[in-house]
């Protein structure tokens, strides 16, 4: 069943904790130390925000980008307060890809005595980089990203790694790569073919470099709600993350590890996979209450799970 918000939020007539949060998440105090390039805040209880916190760099994904958001997200992974993570990016736009300028030495002079040590060194590099979206399917916590504006390169590299995403009326996306004189190598080119399912378009999109506007990604699966501007979409991404947040967190977790899961491997592995998860994960007290609020009609909002 689809995700259906609010009539209060249709009607663009939010409850003032929703409004609060929302301009709760404004980035205009800057990076959160000690990162440079990300703001964490708590906009509401058991719901982390995290922005690319860059607008005068457009934010470009810069060297202390990458290696900041394996660090963020291992630390959310580890928050037992943190149930669902909003992810956004600050200013005009949410990404305009990588920063050349600030990347140019590691992928134009990577080190190395000979072709096999440069080759080696190189790899690693990548590697390295490649972990910075893969932390994000790690992270056991759902990750809903909103964009506005443009999403460029390793932009969609990341979004590709969320677990939901939402754009407003103004966004594109665009797998750049090839203009720049290189394939796309940290996700989009893996990732992107089982988020939309055409791998026609996924080609389309990879060889050409051309823009994808906000209904055709709405149409094609990469998104799956489009809103009128940033402030409606933040705002729509907070209700779901609540939503999301206010059932049992031994159940989420648990359903994002087996959908990856089950993503990357065989319905026969996949059930067996479920059958070993579950022979656990059912002795949780979690099944018992929320059983009961059902048979009580009570929302799960009402009901406190235990942290995890």
């Amino acid at each position: 069943m689809a995700f259906v918000f609010s009539s209060a939020f249709r009607k663009r007539r939010l409850i003032v904790p929703f409004l609060n949060a929302v301009r709760g998440m404004s980035s205009s105090g800057g990076p959160t130390p000690p990162f440079t390039t990300l703001s964490v805040s708590r906009p509401v209880d058991t719901v982390t925000h995290v922005e690319i916190c860059r607008p005068e760099k457009r934010n470009a994904m810069n060297k202390a980008f990458w290696l900041e958001m394996i660090d963020c997200f291992n630390q959310i992974a580890e928050d037992s307060e943190c149930r669902v993570v909003v992810f956004s990016g600050a200013g005009k736009l949410f990404t305009s890809g990588i920063d050349l300028m600030g990347m140019a030495s590691d992928i134009l002079q990577p080190e190395g005595d000979d072709t096999a040590r440069i080759s080696w060194n190189l790899r690693r590099t990548i590697a390295k980089y490649q972990e910075t979206f893969t932390v994000i399917e790690k992270c056991p916590k759902p990750v809903i990203v909103a964009v506005h504006g443009a999403c460029i390169g390793g932009g969609v590299d990341l979004i590709t790694a969320c677990d939901i995403r939402l754009c407003t009326q103004d966004a594109w996306f665009q797998v750049k790569e090839v203009d720049i004189g290189l394939a796309a190598d940290v996700g989009t080119l893996q990732r992107l073919p089982r988020v939309i399912g055409s791998r026609s378009l996924v080609n389309e999109l990879a060889f050409t470099a051309r823009k994808m506007h906000a209904d055709e990604a709405k149409s094609c699966g990469l998104v799956s709600h489009v809103f009128p501007d940033k402030e409606a979409m933040m705002a729509g991404a907070l209700e779901m993350a609540g939503e999301i947040a206010s059932k049992s967190p031994v159940a989420v977790q648990g359903t994002k590890i087996n959908l990856i899961y089950s993503r990357d491997h065989s319905v026969a592995d996949s059930l067996d996979y479920m059958s070993t998860w579950n022979m656990s994960m059912l002795q949780t007290q979690d099944l018992m209450k929320s059983a009961q609020a059902q048979m009580e009609k009570k929302s799960l909002k009402e009901i406190i799970f235990s942290k995890l």
